[in-house]
């Protein structure tokens, strides 16, 4: 080896291996940690107001109105069982002018239509024609783990001849256990 005069070296060679201070990196014992996940919820989320359904011109027959209620969605973050499942439940009022007669519950009818899903699950539309009371529209079953659906349903309201002009006023409600 050879060192031209005014060099200095700082480094040793032993055996073939180059050292340079320092030491080795010093490691800890591992550390064991989890993390928590809660089962969620079933929820339902619907349109606050669909706004005019439709309109139809006073005769002496009977028709029927037919409109969009908006999206109705069922998210089921439960981590259910294989085979459990849901139902959603709907009832109206009546629709109410601000006088006269009413248009009952029992004039009042639900097309579910098109179901969109995510998941596990058989969805059914059962598509009541009669909201008087709680009745079932749409009904989850065979369910593996999380799902959701969403449709988007016509509600038709028959309105009888001779009704008297007017905007009639009702409320739909939905639920699901």
């Amino acid at each position: 080896m050879r060192i031209k005069s005014g060099c200095t070296m700082s480094a040793l060679v032993v055996g073939g291996v180059l050292a340079v201070g320092g030491a080795a990196p010093a490691w800890a014992a591992p550390t064991a940690a989890t993390v928590t996940i809660t089962g969620g919820g079933l929820s339902i989320t619907v349109p606050p107001d669909a706004g005019n359904l439709g309109t139809h011109v006073n005769t002496v027959q009977s028709g029927t109105i037919s409109g969009s209620l908006g999206q109705v969605q069922v998210e089921d973050a439960r981590s259910a069982a294989a085979g459990s499942g849901w139902v959603v439940s709907v009832i109206s009022t009546a629709f109410t002018p601000p006088s006269g007669p009413t248009i009952g519950a029992a004039l009042v009818g639900y097309v579910a239509g098109p179901i969109t899903k995510v998941g596990t699950a058989t969805y059914t539309a059962n598509d009541p024609p009669d909201l008087t009371g709680v009745t079932p529209a749409v009904t989850a079953t065979g369910i593996t783990g999380d799902n959701s659906a969403t449709w988007n349903p016509t509600i038709n309201v028959t309105v009888a001849g001779g009704k008297a002009a007017g905007v009639y006023t009702g409320t739909i409600t939905h639920s699901v256990v």
